[in-house]
């Protein structure tokens, strides 16, 4: 079995701690959902927000999720100016037998533009 990565991405249009949650949960229900994630078959999940958000961490939606035993970790992105504001990104280190080809990653929302070619409608 290898390790592969999802990466993910999705916005929030305010700081307010029910919006990072609600987002936060519908982005990883979203890549449960494309991949088949099974919270026993991840090896860590790493997210990360934009410097205008900090009225909870996003990790807390994964609790929410019952992710209990899953290894999590927040931070924040680089301050690159006129990088996209509001954003919650995730790389989630998942042990699978899938290839990485095989692996479908979510972008959503303003994230979309990111990376079109990710991009998923909700």
């Amino acid at each position: 079995m290898a390790t592969r990565g999802i990466r993910g991405a999705t916005t929030v249009e305010r700081n307010d701690r029910a919006e990072i949650l609600k987002a936060t949960r519908e982005l990883l229900e979203v890549i449960v959902r494309l991949n088949g994630l099974r919270s026993d078959d991840i090896a860590y999940v790493w997210f990360s927000v934009t410097a205008d958000l900090d009225a909870e961490f996003p990790a807390f939606a994964a609790r929410e999720l019952g992710w209990a035993e899953v290894p999590l970790m927040c931070g924040q992105e680089i301050p690159v100016p006129g990088a996209l504001a509001g954003c919650i990104r995730v790389l989630i280190d998942w042990n699978t037998s899938k290839t990485q080809r095989e692996v479908r990653h979510a972008f959503l929302h303003r994230a979309k533009g990111l990376r079109p070619a990710w991009a998923v409608e909700v």
